[in-house]
């Protein structure tokens, strides 16, 4: 089976008060993204696509495959499509989503989600469903025909669809960097 990984890293980051985008920021001696990039390669459960939109990142994405959402404004579901679009032209079975603004989700906790053989499986620390979240293509049409929240990524799916759910107890960390605060909690 192929599954193809993502990394959505399209939204401007508006609630971290820096100077920086906070995908740029720096954590643990790189940028919040870099670790959430080299997380996913190191999974090693199949192509790597990083979706952006404010921010191009050129800088920090050499040699990775970039798609560009146009329409990273009207919220995070106009990625997740492209997403879709993506894994259906490469004719994979399943995609992995996750947020690139969290550096502490381990390649181990991505394959763990990769590898359920639920239509949808989300990752959960000590209980909290978080990301990477995997999506068989047998849910994919189901997605793309809600009437969603533009922002709401796949959890309407899952709220709609329940008994399609798998948690995945993992044991990095969901925590994201949406916030200078969240920033220096972790620095």
């Amino acid at each position: 089976m192929s599954t193809l990984v993502v990394l959505l890293a399209a939204g401007a980051g508006t609630r971290f008060v820096g100077d920086t985008h906070k995908l740029r920021a720096t954590i643990r001696g790189a940028a919040v993204l870099s670790h959430a990039l080299l997380s996913a390669q190191e999974a090693a459960i199949g192509d790597v696509v990083v979706i952006t939109g404010a921010d191009t990142f050129d800088d920090l994405l050499q040699g990775v495959q970039v798609i560009h959402n146009t329409s990273w404004g009207t919220g995070q579901r106009s990625s997740v499509l492209l997403a879709l679009d993506e894994g259906e032209r490469r004719g994979c079975e399943a995609v992995v989503i996750a947020a690139a603004d969290q550096p502490f989700v381990s390649p181990a906790d991505w394959r763990a989600v990769a590898s359920d053989p639920s239509p949808i499986a989300v990752a959960t620390y000590e209980g909290v469903p978080s990301t990477p979240v995997r999506l068989h293509r047998s849910v994919w049409q189901q997605f793309r025909d809600l009437p969603a929240d533009p922002d709401a990524g796949a959890r309407s799916l899952m709220r709609l669809h329940p008994e399609l759910v798998s948690q995945v107890a993992c044991k990095g960390s969901g925590a994201d960097i949406d916030t200078t605060e969240d920033l220096q909690r972790w620095t």
